[in-house]
């Protein structure tokens, strides 16, 4: 049986560190790293001492599931992370401990709410982005070129000067370039195709 390693996170609104530390103490930890999380720090350098720490056959003992992960698709990745490597999770507070059939039921119907939460996510981003283009709103970047420029640029096209030139001398890439004389929309604009 490998190392049990604990891990503990609060924050500057949740300074109840002797709770989770105790708790990890009575579950058998043998370490436990613990992360102070401020309004401005985003890192855990610990929880990642605590990973590295991890080897094949140990076991990640936290107190309670959002003291580990971000999100649920952020938990549910590192806990399947842990399993490929052959680390066990589990958690005191919650009835997940992926050494056990209960516990790994659990955990993959977490993954399948993950799942579906990002599924979620990109259903409603398309249909904002359906509504934004019903409502007339340009979506993408905008046009680095100013009316005036591509007005510039069509009328040196026109006089023979190749794509790659005119380009360069608007300080943007060719793409761009006939992107904004396509977006023009005015009659007679230059082909891609022009050198």
């Amino acid at each position: 049986m490998g190392m049990l390693l604990g891990y503990a996170r609060i924050s500057t609104t949740d300074q109840d560190l002797a709770l989770q530390r105790d708790a990890l103490t009575a579950a058998g930890c043998e370490r436990i790293f613990t992360d102070t999380m401020t309004a401005t720090s985003t890192g855990r350098p610990e929880l990642s001492r605590a990973l590295a720490a991890l080897s094949t056959g140990d076991t990640l003992i936290v107190w309670k599931l959002n003291r580990l992960g971000r999100s649920l698709p952020h938990l549910v990745q590192l806990v399947a992370d842990l399993g490929a490597r052959g680390i066990g999770f589990r958690s005191l507070s919650d009835p997940i401990d992926t050494q056990s059939t209960g516990g790994r039921l659990v955990l993959h119907i977490m993954g399948a709410l993950a799942e579906f939460e990002r599924s979620l996510i990109v259903e409603r981003t398309q249909a904002g982005l359906q509504a934004a283009k019903k409502r007339g709103r340009k979506l993408g970047r905008p046009i680095k070129l100013t009316s005036a420029q591509v007005a510039h640029a069509r009328s040196m096209l026109a006089s023979g000067e190749d794509g790659r030139t005119v380009a360069r001398s608007l300080g943007v890439a060719r793409s761009t370039l006939y992107a904004a004389i396509k977006a023009s929309g005015r009659p007679g604009a230059v082909s891609r195709s022009t050198t």
